[in-house]
């Protein structure tokens, strides 16, 4: 037990060294999130919205900077921890590769990004939701900070992905963005005409954005939802997860096959070396001489 303890601490504090020498990740942290989240919330009118949750089943008329608000601050949160997992899997895909074949634990590892994941994403949900509540008051603040929180394990989990299988990092960065920016911008009501659609109940962090929505104007809680978005978490992890053990496999394969034991003796004998062939002498050389 204290091996694998002692092999988890050291994976786990390589991880979270390697995210904090992401400077710039820890600026976005800092001003991003209470810049976007701020702009959503008075930039957007706060003509009231009327929608049906489908988490509840309730009509709501929500303010629609507020309900933005929500959406920037979920489009926020997903942004930074995917882009903080898929740079420091990106640059860290060598490390662990040499770490793998040299005979550390892949599982280790693993635990070791899923723990240094969890901890970067209640670290930036906590901070959105404090953010949040400056600015107004969601009604159930800590259901708020879960959501957030799923939503940022997924998309952690899919920068893991991108970052095994991309061989570029402006791919994965356009991943990323893109496909926060589909998300969440389909899903509310302010800005797409159809965030009623049945097919919204596909998209990634659709169970992340009815309970943030629950969340800020509604006092009936939504397991369910959590629970739905908690489902793709563990979905981008399997792939994620497929990936590293891509990424660390090892490349070298022996062909050869072992050699034949001698005859009586119970230890294999090694190949006889080739010789090289010795021409032999013609009649007109031996002459010559």
């Amino acid at each position: 037990m204290r091996y694998h303890l002692t092999r988890f601490a050291l994976a786990t504090g390589f991880a979270l060294t390697e995210h904090g020498r992401n400077r710039f990740a820890m600026v976005l942290v800092i001003l991003f999130v209470p810049l976007w989240t701020t702009l959503a919330y008075l930039a957007m009118p706060d003509t009231p919205a009327h929608m049906r949750l489908r988490a509840t089943g309730e009509t709501l008329a929500p303010h629609g900077n507020e309900l933005t608000e929500i959406s920037g601050a979920l489009n926020a949160v997903t942004l930074i921890t995917g882009f903080m997992m898929f740079a420091a899997t990106f640059s860290g895909n060598l490390f662990d590769r040499r770490l793998a074949l040299a005979g550390y634990p892949r599982a280790h590892l693993v635990l070791a990004k899923v723990t240094a994941l969890a901890l970067i994403s209640a670290a930036v949900a906590a901070y959105a939701t404090a953010v949040t509540c400056l600015v107004w008051t969601p009604r159930q603040p800590l259901l708020l900070a879960a959501a957030l929180f799923s939503a940022g394990l997924t998309y952690g989990a899919l920068g893991v992905g991108f970052g095994s299988v991309l061989r570029r990092e402006v791919e994965g960065m356009f991943a990323i963005v893109m496909t926060s920016i589909i998300d969440l911008a389909l899903q509310n009501p302010i800005t797409s005409s159809g965030a009623d659609n049945p097919v919204m109940r596909y998209l990634p962090s659709y169970g992340a954005m009815q309970a943030g929505t629950a969340a800020g104007f509604s006092t009936s809680p939504v397991p369910r939802h959590l629970a739905i978005q908690l489902t793709w978490f563990a979905g981008a992890a399997l792939i994620a997860l497929m990936g590293f053990r891509r990424s660390t496999r090892s490349a070298l394969y022996v062909n050869a096959q072992p050699p034949e034991p001698v005859p009586g003796s119970g230890a294999p004998s090694l190949p006889a070396p080739r010789r090289t062939a010795v021409p032999s002498a013609s009649a007109s050389d031996t002459e010559a001489l």
